[in-house]
């Protein structure tokens, strides 16, 4: 049976819309991965989503049919840190990759997912390719000590499809959260999400609740999961779905900024993440800060 069921539940407005089971949900998203819709029911389901907004019982029905449906990393004998990538510099340069390259310094494996959603931002694949990391073509495991960056589109076809979806119509879908939510590792790891809004804070948190997650959750820089380098945010660890706060934000005054480059592209941003990881320039704090939280995670893995 196609969507057009699911449709109608969903697309009855803000007030009216009802929201779906987790089985539902699960089902729908199933199919639209799967490509067994049209086009236009894809949108449809894209704009009635973006109106009504998922709760986290429908977030984990379109995790459960995502993960039934990916590419998975093999296990390692460390815990995988996994960093979703998936909004780019827009301001400030994205240091997601410093973050990796310090995690895997640790002895971590860490993977890095994600794809370009917008045509004018620089985008971690850009950077890394700078720092002489190359994108994967398979699903590899990823060994202790090293940074790997699997494209979204390698490890599922249908969430690069979906998350293409904005160029034509203009407007985020599920599929922007769920790509920061979704664990593509086959044993134990640590997903490292970001928020941009107060809202997505909490709907995010409620979903690694439910679904039992691994987790690290803070207000990343410009929606990339990395902290802020000028000032340290708020941090949420999650174990089995257990929620601890172990970092609260930063108040008061800024005594003094990093030494972020003036330019946010490719080749300025590597140039920097070298400087710093060969001791010239010092780790901002904030993300010093993040990388000690993610090691007692894995620690405790």
């Amino acid at each position: 049976m196609g969507i057009s069921q699911y449709i109608k539940e969903i697309g009855r407005g803000k007030d009216g819309a009802r929201p779906l089971t987790r089985e539902q949900a699960a089902d729908l998203f199933g199919q639209v991965l799967d490509g067994t819709v049209t086009d236009l029911e894809i949108g449809a389901f894209c704009l009635a989503m973006r109106i009504k907004g998922e709760t986290p019982t429908e977030m984990a029905g379109f995790l459960d049919a995502t993960h039934a449906r990916l590419n998975r990393v093999p296990a390692c004998a460390r815990t995988v840190v996994v960093l979703p990538s998936y909004n780019g510099a827009r301001k400030l340069p994205v240091l997601t990759p410093l973050l990796a390259l310090l995690l895997a310094r640790e002895g971590l494996p860490v993977l890095v997912h994600g794809t370009a959603t917008e045509r004018r931002r620089v985008f971690v694949s850009e950077v890394l390719a700078a720092l002489g990391v190359a994108a994967r073509t398979t699903a590899s495991p990823v060994a202790p000590g090293d940074v790997a960056f699997v494209p979204t589109e390698v490890l599922c076809p249908g969430l690069k499809r979906l998350l293409d979806v904005r160029r034509v119509v203009g407007l985020r879908n599920p599929a922007h959260s769920l790509v920061k939510l979704m664990n593509p590792v086959e044993g134990s790891s640590l997903i490292v999400s970001s928020y941009t809004h107060p809202e997505y804070a909490a709907s995010m948190a409620a979903t690694f609740e439910l679904i039992g997650a691994n987790a690290l959750l803070l207000r990343g820089t410009e929606g990339e999961p990395v902290a802020d380098p000028r000032r340290t945010p708020p941090m949420d660890a999650f174990r089995h779905g257990l929620r601890v706060r172990v970092e609260e934000a930063q108040g008061g005054s800024l005594v003094s900024l990093p030494d972020l480059p003036e330019a946010i592209d490719a080749a300025s941003t590597a140039g920097y993440i070298q400087a710093v990881m060969a001791g010239r320039l010092s780790v901002p704090a904030p993300i010093a800060r993040q990388v000690e939280h993610i090691l007692l995670q894995t620690s405790a893995s």
